[in-house]
């Protein structure tokens, strides 16, 4: 997960030979411990309705969090979750996938808390072979603490989509053919967390938390998982091509879905590395073909 700086659904349709893309398959709501176990501060983890959902909890002691059971290559990954309410600025809300290795890939989601009255703001990025540092922002276009909104990655060998309530929010295409590595062969965990990051979460750390306003809380529920497991040494996964993820409607995006991703381009992202020349001259390579530029 890297750091800015400061300085800043529809039916499958064929026409003629045209494949268009689909939303990914249907979440499938599960409890918790069907695909998570926590990994820290059990204490701060509160599971109810049989743990169908469970509140995270951070106070000034510490945040909490826990991962998946399983390693995956390529799949959907789905959760519902409610952002800390209120006066949430210095919080962060992580949901990403990440490998194990010391140049590890990673996807991620973060919620970066704000004062009461502003609006979230949900940081992407995508690391590949151990380099991030393709941090995009938006802010949302709803209040993600008012109610639960579905928060999602399609990944396989042809591109990484997230997706806010089955809208495309970005696209991280596989551009190996112009030297831009592309997660492929390093399983991945999935990973959440509340935690503290008030030195740069929020205004670049100029906004601190208010542990007055503790204890705060992110809640889940969905827990949904639809990927190749595999052992975190695995290089390839054993059913590559035969998932629904793999097929021809999967990828890429269909006009309708490029209209979209382009709506929160143009009302809702306030910053985008492949448009910043102070960090990049000369724009990434991969960004004409994600369609940033």
């Amino acid at each position: 997960m890297g750091r800015l700086p400061l300085t800043l659904c529809l039916t499958f349709l064929v026409m003629a030979t045209v494949t268009f893309g689909v939303p990914p398959k249907k979440a499938v709501d599960v409890p918790f411990g069907r695909n998570y176990f926590p990994t820290w501060a059990f204490d701060h983890i509160k599971y109810l309705n049989g743990g169908s959902e469970v509140h995270l909890i951070l106070d000034k002691y510490t945040g909490t969090g826990f991962q998946s059971k399983g390693c995956y290559l390529f799949g959907h990954f789905s959760m519902h979750i409610k952002m800390v309410p209120g006066d949430s600025a210095g919080t962060v809300t992580a949901f990403y996938l990440s490998s194990q290795s010391s140049v590890h890939d990673e996807i991620d989601f973060e919620f970066l808390g704000n004062r009461t009255g502003q609006p979230y703001i949900l940081q992407t990025n995508v690391f590949t072979g151990g380099k991030g540092n393709r941090e995009q922002r938006i802010n949302l276009w709803f209040d993600p603490s008012k109610d639960y909104h579905s928060y999602s990655v399609l990944w396989n060998m042809y591109q990484i989509v997230f997706f806010v309530d089955d809208v495309p929010i970005r696209v991280f295409k596989n551009s190996k053919d112009i030297g831009v590595k592309f997660p492929f062969n390093q399983p991945m965990k999935i990973y959440s967390s509340l935690w503290n990051a008030d030195d740069w979460a929020t205004r670049g750390g100029l906004e601190k938390t208010n542990w007055a306003k503790a204890p705060f809380v992110a809640s889940y529920r969905g827990f949904h998982v639809d990927g190749c497991e595999a052992s975190v040494n695995a290089k390839f996964c054993e059913t590559q091509g035969k998932r629904w993820w793999d097929q021809k409607e999967f990828q890429d995006l269909d006009a309708q879905q490029y209209k979209r991703l382009k709506w929160v381009r143009t009302r809702y992202t306030i910053y985008n590395y492949c448009t910043d020349r102070v960090r990049f001259p000369v724009p990434p390579p991969e960004c004409r073909r994600d369609r940033d530029i």
